[in-house]
């Protein structure tokens, strides 16, 4: 039978380019949160680097076998005992193309890797003039949407960019997610215009709460120092089913702590049952708009 309630922990970072230093920092982040109580401990997408450079990454990243950032993460989930969200790493593969894996993993208080989501979306857009990214040239897309469960609670794994695309969400909820996760690196601009809304739209039309830890402020780029540093949006937020933010945690590295009170995603659902109102239909045809009206 799964708790009533669940204490969780976002953890907001500003991770740079060098994996070694940005794990003392993150690891000291997860034990405050299991201090403060946390039962359920998330870190943003990118815990282990950020970086500008594709060569750096391709010196560094490991295989998921051989990250130290995993491995040391393992162990400390397993030492507080505590589930852990690692909201995603960047892993070195074999694909013939060279490609990385963006790959969230959750992590059970014995240490063990219980669930794997690969990112889907690849972040491939012009924001401006200026600044353009193609994810896709270095990141490899999964392709399987992915449930897991925390203490008998369904959870629902995504990753940044995943946000955009609803349906992904809808068949998370409609497979028995209660909760949603959504580990980001927003980028500012983007951030200051949708972030917020989008989050909140997922929770409403879901029924879930939404769980979105995320990386915050000038990513150092010690290793690249021709190459513009990364920024990011920050404002991990906690979302309850009826669209309520709970939690915010604004601008700075930091833990925020929050209660769900999971009964809650029970009344939503029973208000607004749109989960069970779907309806199959057809068209519209890629010729309709040619086509003249009789």
């Amino acid at each position: 039978m799964s708790p009533a309630s669940l204490t969780v922990a976002l953890v907001q970072l500003t991770v740079g380019d060098d994996p070694a230093a940005n794990l003392p920092r993150t690891l000291d982040l997860v034990r405050q949160a299991a201090a403060g109580g946390a039962r359920l401990v998330l870190t943003p997408e990118a815990t282990n680097l950020l970086s500008p450079d594709r060569d750096h990454q391709r010196r560094v990243l490991r295989p998921e076998g051989e990250d130290p950032t995993l491995a040391a993460l393992r162990a400390e989930a397993e030492a507080l005992g505590i589930w852990l969200l690692v909201g995603s790493l960047a892993f070195a593969t074999d694909d013939p193309d060279g490609r990385f894996a963006n790959r969230s993993l959750l992590i059970d208080p014995q240490g063990r890797i219980t669930a794997r989501y690969d990112k889907m979306h690849m972040f491939d857009v012009t924001i401006s003039e200026t600044e353009s990214f193609r994810e896709s040239a270095a990141y490899r897309p999964g392709d399987r949407a992915v449930l897991a469960g925390v203490d008998g609670i369904p959870l629902g794994l995504t990753i940044c960019y995943d946000l955009r695309f609803p349906q992904l969400y809808r068949r998370l909820a409609q497979a028995g997610a209660r909760i949603l996760t959504v580990p980001s690196a927003f980028h500012p601009t983007t951030g200051k215009a949708h972030w917020e809304v989008l989050l909140r739209a997922r929770a409403i039309e879901t029924g879930c709460f939404v769980l979105a830890p995320a990386q915050c402020g000038t990513h150092p780029a010690s290793a690249s120092p021709g190459k513009p540093p990364r920024r990011s949006h920050g404002h991990s937020l906690a979302v309850a089913p009826w669209g309520e933010v709970l939690a915010d945690a604004g601008s700075q590295p930091g833990i925020t702590l929050v209660s769900l009170d999971l009964e809650a995603v029970e009344r939503a659902r029973s208000r607004i049952p749109s989960l069970t109102h779907d309806r199959p239909f057809s068209g519209p045809d890629p010729d309709d708009q040619a086509r003249p009206a009789h």
